[in-house]
């Protein structure tokens, strides 16, 4: 059918019908349609020849525009018409040159058209669909990957010429979009240009109204070349200024602010920004790895600043010893550093086994990397036997990477004439916290991979007591004055329901079988207190407790404060301070909660309110970006639908993981989407997760699995090239044994340890600047945003412990070798490094 064949060339007919009502048009036409059958020439003309009709319909937008609709006459006829239709009506007369069906369709066809507004976002939503039913694809989030714009982008369409190279012809285009500094522009396919070409661009769809001063063009740069339809690509370009003309950029910044409005401001940018950062921000308050950054002075590495959010901060409290002073600088000491950086790879990883052990009052830290191991067999066993006996007995990955203190400024994705604010918020770091970050050459990333499998393996390793003295070797001295650890709080949205206040007095807790013992407040909300007791308690996270509060009690008779029920939420390493939430019991009032509350809204005035300050202003943010430039783990998001939880997005960071690059295998060359459905067994995430994840709050620990992959890259299709199990934390891995063996035979083999977390509310703070500009120009944009990121329910992190797990199964070393020589041929000759 004619229409049909017409759809084929909606894009040349738009394009055509920017050049109507030119002189030259016919010669025009003729050199647009070279390239189609005369069928389809002779069909367009007649399209052409259609638009070109004058009419005289009358134009009643009543009801159907969402602008304010007024009269407005034309040839001695009155229409009604909102502001934006008359722009449009006018700007189309005087291009047709009367009022022409095309001027009619142009008007039909704003924006603001319910009708047109309606079948976007019909289109839309079938796309949804389509996608939903055709793909198992995820969105993949590329961390860190927004620019920042120093100027707004302009959706806008006019006539261009472009002169590929001298003594050329020029070729006739027209433009996407245009800035001060670039433009895209859609260019026959017939025309080749390549990155770095130099072009000149006339703007003869300007020329026509203004006076440009430009005789010879404007120059720029090819950036790239985008494919786009089968008659045009979508080229990207930037200016070279070199004409220095500064009365035209005058120009077109006026004329850019001036119809920003009308031609609508290309968000592309922000909107990627927004959604990077919105995953960012979910992401780093839930990773389970200590962030370590490492400064060198006078040729010495050493750590000088952990970067602790909730899930991660155990580990920095785990290497303090009884002075509460950090061992992270003698575990990793220069020494071992350098050894590190001997290793390959971009992102260098080894496995660290740590205990401790405690003499005349004293916390000693003894250490082995998997490497130093390897280099004294003689001591494997006796290491593992001895020091897995021990309850301090851990594992750490070890993950060490560049990372640089320019990293520490990442600019809001906004242009400056986006507002007032945004020179102000793109300050760099202050002096201050430049100082701290100067002298950082690497970020390390530690994370506690043990598993009570393997520790009940090396506990059944046998050793002679006369020999554990040649375990000095691995022992840590202490230094008089160790170098000082700058320990940063990550800061993010404040996800507490109630206000803390300090206030101290006095309270007695009693626990059932262990007595009462005396403590004080250190500050309290509605819903729970902090007490710090003079002796360590004999309480862990879960357990519930009574207390009273004695003088608390001495100013009301309304409430009773004796006996009050609280759980503990937190423990600090000596047992000293306690975290308590209050303990309801069914649908009964707690009367705690009500005395508190009450006492808040008296005292208002005199209370001092937690506001916890930085120590160092700007210093969690500097380093919160510099971690953001190089993550080198696999984020993956959980999101809510209608009855079940599912992977709704994945995250890379500058360094992608083997999983990453086995998912980029299968992703039909498609660089934003990726297939995570075979890396978990069927259901898994759907059901297993659901139910667990409903029963979880966001304060609650990581859930914590292992999961084994299996890939046959002889297999073209992903679901059966690749295959999975999984199994929780503290169940025994020799279920997985002949499924791991068979894996290492057949196929290559990928153990993942898998961090499930809950989250809570979205920083929306974090992203404020960015979403309120996408308000400004395209409100339902911002608030699909906004709900997605509302959707995402559960934060997972899946760390490489493949070498760590399997060469402790008890597979034969020969069989495990030729699977890892296999799988790094495979990784070598897809995907560089």
């Amino acid at each position: 059918m004619p229409e049909d064949r017409l759809q084929k060339y909606q894009s040349l007919i738009e394009d055509l019908k920017l050049d109507l009502g030119d002189p030259a048009f016919d010669r025009i036409f003729k050199q647009r349609t070279a390239d189609l059958s005369k069928p389809d020439q002779f069909l367009l003309k007649m399209e052409m020849s259609r638009l070109s009709q004058p009419v005289a319909r009358f134009i009643d937008l009543r009801g159907q525009v969402a602008g304010q609709v007024k009269p407005y006459e034309y040839e001695g006829k009155q229409h009604f018409m909102d502001d934006l239709a008359i722009e449009v009506f006018e700007r189309e007369v005087a291009k047709h040159g009367g009022y022409t069906l095309a001027v009619y369709e142009s008007v039909m066809s704003t924006d603001n058209n319910y009708k047109v507004m309606q079948k976007q976002a019909q289109a839309r939503e079938e796309e949804v669909e389509k996608d939903a039913v055709n793909h198992n694809y995820t969105k993949l989030v590329r961390f860190a990957s927004y620019e920042s714009r120093s100027e707004e982008r302009m959706n806008y369409s006019i006539k261009i010429t472009v002169e590929l190279a001298k003594n050329r012809p020029k070729v006739s285009a027209t433009t996407s979009d245009i800035s001060l500094s670039g433009a895209k522009i859609k260019l026959p396919t017939n025309q080749q240009v390549d990155p770095g070409q130099i072009i000149s661009i006339r703007l003869v769809g300007l020329e026509q109204d203004f006076e440009l001063g430009l005789k010879e063009g404007i120059q720029y740069e090819v950036v790239a070349v985008e494919p786009g339809t089968i008659e045009y690509n979508q080229v990207r370009l930037k200016r070279t200024f070199i004409e220095k003309n500064q009365g035209f950029d005058d120009f077109l910044n006026s004329f850019i602010h001036g119809n920003k409005r009308r031609y609508k401001i290309n968000l592309d940018n922000t909107l990627d920004a927004v959604v990077c950062k919105g995953y960012e921000q979910y992401y780093l308050p839930r990773v389970c790895s200590l962030f370590v950054f490492i400064s060198e002075k006078q040729k010495q590495l050493y750590p000088s600043m952990v970067l602790t959010n909730e899930n991660n901060a155990y580990i920095n409290y785990y290497f303090e010893d009884e002075r509460k002073q950090s061992s992270l600088y003698s575990v990793f000491n220069q020494k071992r550093m350098q050894r590190l950086l001997t290793l390959c790879g971009a992102v260098k990883e080894a496995v660290c086994h740590v205990f401790t052990h405690s003499s005349q009052g004293k916390m000693y830290f003894y250490s082995a990397f998997d490497f130093e191991l390897e280099e004294m067999q003689q001591l494997n066993d006796l290491f593992f036997a001895f020091g897995s006996q021990k309850d301090s007995w851990r594992t750490f990955k070890v993950q060490l990477m560049p990372s640089h203190h320019e990293d520490a400024f990442i600019p809001l994705s906004l242009p400056a004439s986006a507002g007032k604010n945004v020179e102000k918020l793109n300050k760099r770091p202050t002096p201050r916290v430049q100082g701290f970050i100067q002298d950082v050459k690497y970020l390390m990333l530690l994370t506690d991979i043990g598993n009570p499998s393997i520790t009940e393996r090396f506990q059944r390793l046998s050793y002679e007591q006369s020999l554990v003295n040649q375990l000095k070797k691995f022992g840590h001295g202490k230094s008089a004055t160790p170098p000082p650890l700058e320990v940063v709080a990550l800061e993010y949205v404040n996800l507490r329901a109630h206000r803390r206040y300090l206030y101290k007095t006095n309270v007695v807790v009693h626990i059932d079988g262990q007595g009462t013992f005396n403590c004080i407040t250190r500050d309290f909300s509605v819903m729970g207190l902090q007490i710090e007791c003079g002796q360590e308690m004999p309480l862990n996270k879960g357990d519930s407790i009574h207390l009273d509060l004695v003088d608390l009690q001495k100013l009301t008779k309304q409430h009773n404060l004796t006996n009050l029920r609280y759980e503990v939420m937190m423990v600090n390493k000596t047992k000293t301070i306690i975290n308590l939430k209050v303990q309801k019991i069914g649908q009964l009032d707690h009367s705690a909660m009500g005395f508190f509350k009450a006492l808040i809204e008296s005292n208002k005035d005199k209370l001092v309110a937690c506001d916890e300050a930085p120590k160092v202003p700007g210093l969690s943010l500097a380093l919160r970006n510099m971690v953001t430039k190089s993550v080198c783990q696999f984020p993956l998001y959980l999101h809510k639908e209608t009855s079940h939880n599912a992977v709704g997005a994945i995250g890379q960071g500058l360094y992608p993981t083997s999983l990453h690059h086995l998912l980029h295998s299968f992703s039909d060359n498609d660089d934003n989407t990726l297939d995570a459905k075979a890396i978990f067994p069927e259901r898994f995430v759907e059901e297993k997760l659901t139910e667990i994840l409903k029963a979880k709050s966001r304060q609650d620990k990581p859930l914590k699995y292992l999961v084994f992959i299996k890939f046959n890259p002889n297999q073209t299709n992903q679901h059966e090239a690749v295959g999975a199990q999984v199994i929780a934390h503290d169940e025994s891995i020799d279920s997985l044994y002949l499924y791991a063996k068979k894996a290492l035979r057949n196929d290559l083999l990928f153990v993942y340890q898998l961090y499930v977390s809950k989250t809570g509310r979205p920083d929306m703070d974090y992203l404020a600047n960015e979403l309120r500009y996408v308000s400004h120009y395209a409100i339902h944009k911002a608030k699909d945003l906004e709900e997605a990121l509302w959707s995402v329910t559960g934060v997972c992190d899946l760390i490489d412990v493949t070498d760590y797990v399997i060469r402790n199964m008890g597979f034969d070393a020969p069989l495990v070798t030729k699977m890892e020589e296999q799988k790094k041929r495979w990784l070598e000759t897809n995907f560089k490094h």
